[in-house]
């Protein structure tokens, strides 16, 4: 088997800064990679989160534990820690060979060939069949739209973009805010968010509009930025002292949400992860989902071992309605961190949720725990959120109708 990776070795160093927003691994990751033995090495990397940690305008907290069990939490861990881990991993296996540097430029479906750009020319790799776990900008997603027949494909864009930014470790090495917790300053209409590494840092990243009356668009000089910081995240600039630095360097990415189909093309293509599904990151979900899609692929391929292109449709069967539900999970998820972590009305919602949890464990689940701390399906588990809405709200409109009625009866 052959890896062609476009990017160099991480382990080497060659890192490109700027496009890194953390990854939140949380159970469909790490179940992932229990399956095949490096969970463990890999979550030396990381560090658990139990909840999110709120900055208002004035510099006040307000946290927010993510689930009525304080040991669960998600993980953040740098891409490059991760990239590293798991090409360890393949790399124990004899029959594997990764080659980086090497960017898949087409693939011809029949012959599950594919055309391969380096540094010392074009390469031609053949094999039995073709993976496509080559990102939002897929080549091979690519090919087959232009081969495929009805090929769907839909590409749709956020007016927000994204900035890296960073805070920097204390002079001991320590971390400068609470270092198990995503820290989110909600601000309406933008947000800011910050996930701790190891080494005493946070990566931060903005999230804010490419045009508009205020938005990327009308930062022109150091002090538009200096003063837009000095507004909405005061109690971030004084952590920041390479902020106007990182903001003029480092680019400003887009934030896409890609659905196609099919999955694959016979028994000699198949898509995994973002090359299928591209989400937005509000949920921390888009890694776990493409691992997701890997322990279900191979079942697949287990189950129909001598029928590919059998193992390929059913895993685009069990998938397709999953990834999609993500993608709109992650759109709401996305309004839900920026508009309404900050009001006092979401976190009595967020505290009902959790005494409802803990009143009837195993009978209600909150929409954001069976996403991140199960394995149910997506798309169960938005339909079980919707139904528990229903009961849940259904049930306390009917008490306060009953209230209202005594309260009648005993006036008159």
């Amino acid at each position: 088997m052959d890896l062609y990776e476009r990017r160099a070795d991480p382990r080497e160093g060659n890192i490109v800064g700027g496009r890194s927003i953390n990854l939140a691994i949380s159970t469909r990751g790490i179940h992932a990679l229990e399956q095949i033995g490096i969970a463990e090495e890999a979550l030396q990397h990381a560090i658990p989160m139990r909840g999110r940690m709120i900055h208002d305008r004035y510099g006040e907290l307000h946290f927010s534990p993510y689930d009525v069990d304080p040991k669960k939490c998600i993980n953040s861990i740098g891409r490059a820690a991760l990239n590293t881990a798991v090409i360890e991993a393949a790399q124990r296996y004899p029959n594997v060979r990764v080659h980086f540097n090497h960017k898949c430029t087409e693939v011809d479906l029949e012959s599950a060939t594919a055309q391969l750009e380096t540094a010392e020319g074009a390469v031609t790799a053949r094999g039995d069949a073709v993976i496509g776990v080559d990102g939002a900008f897929s080549a091979v997603r690519k090919s087959m739209q232009s081969q495929i027949a009805n090929f769907q494909y839909d590409e749709s864009y956020l007016a927000h973009g994204y900035k890296e930014l960073t805070i920097p470790p204390g002079p001991d090495g320590s971390w400068r805010m609470e270092k198990n917790a995503l820290h989110i300053w909600p601000r309406k209409s933008f947000m800011m968010i910050a996930l701790p590494n190891p080494d005493g840092s946070f990566t931060c990243t903005l999230f804010w509009e490419f045009e508009g009356p205020r938005s990327f668009a009308t930062m022109k000089t150091d002090d538009d930025v200096r003063r837009f910081f000095d507004e909405e995240f005061p109690d971030a600039v004084s952590l920041m002292p390479s902020l106007l630095d990182d903001f003029r360097i480092n680019p400003t990415g887009s934030l896409v949400t890609i659905r196609c189909a099919p999955w694959f093309y016979r028994d000699k293509a198949c898509l995994v992860g973002d090359a299928a599904h591209a989400v937005v990151p509000f949920y921390g979900q888009g890694m776990n989902a493409a691992f997701e899609d890997c322990v279900v692929l191979d079942e697949c391929l287990e189950e129909f071992p001598e029928n590919r292109e059998r193992a390929f449709a059913e895993y685009f069967h069990h998938r397709k309605e999953n990834s999609d539900t993500l993608a709109d999970l992650a759109i709401g998820n996305f309004i839900e961190m920026r508009d309404k972590t900050a009001s006092k009305t979401f976190r009595v919602k967020r505290k009902l949720d959790h005494l409802l949890e803990g009143a009837l464990p195993r009978i209600y689940l909150p929409l954001y725990t069976m996403v991140t701390f199960t394995r149910i399906p997506y798309s169960t588990a938005a339909r079980r959120a919707r139904m528990q809405d229903r009961i849940v709200y259904g049930s306390l409109a009917f008490l306060v109708l009953i209230a209202a009625l005594v309260m009648i009866r005993l006036i008159v």
